[in-house]
């Protein structure tokens, strides 16, 4: 439903061209934003509800001096509270029609979150070595997300292993490089609308890419946000999106 980072040709090429060269709000207001919503809970994503941009405090929840406007759920029960079915998800959307929407990590799937030139840097690796890469969403805020299977889930407690890039909402700016998104965190899910002019976050590869291991990623992206914090140079080419 949504892009393929490399412009694959034909009727979902174009289509994917289409979506990334619109403004998140115009996708919403024509039924793109519900259609990409249930492409993401039927790709097994599952989602909630979550704040969108407002003005004055930044931040639909009004909270004064919100620490994340517009990037978290609305609810305190967001990880009981997400779910996949495309019922719900249609309420949801329809009935919330300016709310963002998050999709809790750690239950099917991780996330992969890295700074913007560094994930591209190394999705250009990894599709120029044939790995599988998954899902992709990219940010205007500066980070890329990589959707992968997850570690592990409580329910297979055996099989979940701690990792020092674990990420959850409280603990953001302990990484500014890699953050591995397990369970008990969330990222938000495009389409999504952030604060500013225009600002989103994305699709670059869509949920119907099947989400691959997460080992098969680490490399890259450690190596990629390695090279990227040692240049000091977070230098974005405005050109990028037109030549993929």
């Amino acid at each position: 439903m949504s892009g393929t980072f490399g412009g694959r040709g034909g009727r979902q090429g174009r289509l994917s061209q289409w979506l990334r060269g619109r403004r998140p709000k115009e996708a919403a207001d024509d039924g793109g934003r519900e259609a990409l919503l249930l492409a993401a809970g039927g790709a097994g994503l599952p989602l909630a509800p979550a704040a969108h941009p407002a003005p004055g405090y930044g931040c639909s929840c009004d909270r004064v001096g919100c620490p994340t406007p517009a990037r978290h759920p609305v609810s305190f029960a967001w990880q009981t509270q997400s779910t996949t079915d495309r019922a719900q998800i249609e309420r949801w959307a329809r009935h919330q029609p300016e709310a963002n929407f998050i999709t809790a990590t750690g239950m099917v799937h991780d996330v992969l979150d890295v700074p913007l030139q560094a994930g591209r840097e190394a999705l250009e690796r990894l599709l120029a070595e044939g790995v599988e890469v998954g899902p992709v969403a990219e940010s205007d805020d500066g980070r890329m997300l990589f959707f992968t299977l997850t570690r592990g889930t409580p329910e297979d407690e055996d099989e979940w292993w701690p990792c020092e890039l674990d990420c959850h909402p409280e603990t953001m700016a302990e990484h500014p490089g890699l953050r591995w998104h397990c369970r008990g965190s969330y990222v938000l899910v495009p389409p999504a609308r952030l604060p500013g002019d225009g600002q989103g976050v994305r699709w670059v590869r869509g949920p119907e890419h099947p989400l691959p291991e997460p080992l098969t990623l680490l490399e890259a992206l450690t190596d990629a946000c390695a090279r990227h914090a040692g240049d000091g140079s977070p230098h974005m080419d405005p050109a990028w999106p037109l030549r993929h």
